[in-house]
C-alpha cells in the first residue's frame, strides 16, 4: 500500500473492494452511534460529554480507523524524525500569528498537536495554561511541552468530542489536522464555537485544495494511459473560499483567510511517498483504491519527472547537476472570533459620506498625497 496512492488490478477486485468498504462504513456508523466516550482533565475545564450532534446527515468522506492506523504507523517509522519539516514549519508560522494578537490568553487549546510543534514556542507572557489534544495516545506521549507554561495532554476520542466546557477557552489553535475531519461545520459550530469565550479566537491552518497537484495529475495521466481510466489517489482538501464561507456560516466574526504555498523538492516521486507515509498524511478517503499497479507507479514517476522535474542547482560527486521533482503544499490560514459586543461592526449601508471616486481629492486635501486611482498634479 502506497499511502496517497493505491489501485486495483481488475474490475472484479474493484467490485469486491467496494462491497468491503460499504460494509465497513455501515459498521463504523453503528459503532459511532453506539459509543460515547469522555474524560475529565485535572483543571476542571473538561466536561464529561460533548454536545450531541444534530440529526442532519453528515458526509462521511474519511475512514477514521484507517487514518489512525496510518498515523500510528508513521510514528513508528525510523525516518519519522526527519520528516516533520512541514508540521514544524507550520507550527512556527502559527505561533508567529499568535504573537500578532496583542492580548494575554488564560487557556489555549492546541487541537491535533501531534509532536507539540506549537506549544513548545509559547512563553509565560502569552498564556497561563495549555491543553494539547490529539487522537493518538502515542502522539501525546512524545509531544513537546512549553518550557514556561503548564501544559496538559488530552486524548480526544472521536471527531465530535471536544472535552471543554462552554465559554471556557480564550484561544483554540490547530495546525495540519482539521483536513481529516468529516463534520467540519459541526465541529466548528457545535464544539469550538461553544467552548470559546465571547471574543475568543480560533486560529490555525489546514491543507488547501491545490496541495500535491503534481502528484494528482501524474497519477491520473499514468492510469489513463495504462488502464483506460483513473481513480482518486489524493485526499480531497478544502479551498480558501469554501473555508471562509464555512466559518461565517458557523457564526464566527471578523473572519480572515490567506494562503501560503510551500514547495519541497524531492529526488523522485518515491521519496515523496516515503515522506508522506512517515508524516501520516496518506490517503484515508473511503473511495480510495486499495492498491496501485506497479506499472502505473513507474509510469507516474516518469510523467512526474518529465512534466515538473528539473535541475535543482546541486551537484553530485561526479559534478553533474542533480534532478529533482517539486511537490506543492498549499496551506489555508484562517482566523475567526466568537461574536462579542466590543468587536468592530460594519457601518450601516448607505451611511458613507464620501464616494470612492473622490478619494484622491480628499486625501490630497488632507495632505495624504493623492490616491484612489486619480492623478495628482504638483502645484505650480
Amino acid at each position: 500500500q502506497f499511502g496517497f496512492i493505491s489501485g486495483s488490478g481488475s474490475p472484479a477486485a474493484f467490485l469486491v473492494a467496494c462491497c468491503h468498504r460499504r460494509a465497513a462504513r455501515a459498521t463504523a456508523a453503528r459503532l459511532s452511534s453506539a459509543s460515547s466516550t469522555g474524560s475529565a482533565d485535572d483543571a476542571g475545564i473538561a466536561k464529561s460529554a460533548s454536545v450531541p450532534s444534530s440529526s442532519t446527515s453528515v458526509m462521511n468522506v474519511f475512514d477514521r480507523r484507517a487514518k489512525l492506523l496510518q498515523r500510528r504507523r508513521g510514528l513508528l517509522r525510523p525516518e519519522r524524525q526527519c520528516c516533520g519539516y512541514l508540521r514544524e514549519e507550520m507550527g512556527w508560522r502559527t505561533f508567529d500569528r499568535i504573537c500578532d494578537i496583542k492580548r494575554d490568553f488564560s487557556v489555549i487549546v492546541d487541537y491535533g498537536c501531534d509532536s507539540g510543534h506549537i506549544a513548545k514556542h509559547i512563553t509565560a507572557d502569552m498564556a497561563k495554561r495549555i491543553y494539547q489534544c490529539d487522537w493518538l495516545p502515542e502522539a501525546l506521549e512524545t509531544a513537546e511541552k512549553s518550557p514556561e507554561v503548564p501544559t496538559h495532554n488530552v486524548l480526544v476520542e472521536g471527531e465530535n468530542f471536544f472535552p471543554f466546557a462552554e465559554n471556557s477557552l480564550d484561544l483554540v489553535v490547530s495546525s495540519m489536522s482539521l483536513h481529516w475531519i468529516n463534520d467540519l461545520p459541526g465541529f466548528f459550530s457545535r464544539e469550538i464555537l461553544r467552548a470559546l469565550k465571547p471574543d475568543g479566537c480560533l486560529l490555525g491552518s489546514t491543507l488547501g485544495g491545490d496541495s500535491l497537484y503534481e502528484l494528482r495529475c501524474s497519477l491520473q495521466l499514468a492510469e489513463q494511459e495504462r488502464l483506460g481510466g483513473f481513480a482518486p489517489h489524493v485526499s480531497p482538501f478544502t479551498s480558501n473560499a469554501d473555508l471562509g464561507a464555512l466559518m461565517q456560516n458557523c457564526g464566527y466574526a471578523l473572519v480572515s483567510i490567506d494562503v501560503d504555498e510551500i514547495v519541497v523538492r524531492y529526488p523522485s516521486v518515491h521519496d515523496l511517498l516515503t515522506d508522506l507515509r512517515a508524516m501520516g498524511e496518506t490517503n484515508a478517503a473511503w473511495n480510495r483504491p486499495l492498491r496501485l499497479n506497479r506499472d502505473v507507479l513507474t509510469a507516474a514517476a516518469a510523467i512526474y519527472d518529465f512534466m515538473y522535474g528539473g535541475e535543482d542547482g546541486e551537484e553530485d560527486s561526479e559534478g553533474q547537476r542533480r534532478r529533482s521533482v517539486p511537490a506543492t503544499f498549499q496551506f489555508v490560514n484562517f482566523i475567526g472570533w466568537k461574536p462579542h459586543h466590543s468587536q468592530q461592526k460594519p457601518a450601516r449601508r448607505g451611511s458613507a459620506s464620501v464616494s470612492l471616486r473622490d478619494l484622491g481629492s480628499v486625501m490630497e486635501k488632507n495632505g495624504g498625497g493623492g490616491g484612489g486611482g486619480t492623478d495628482s498634479k504638483p502645484k505650480s
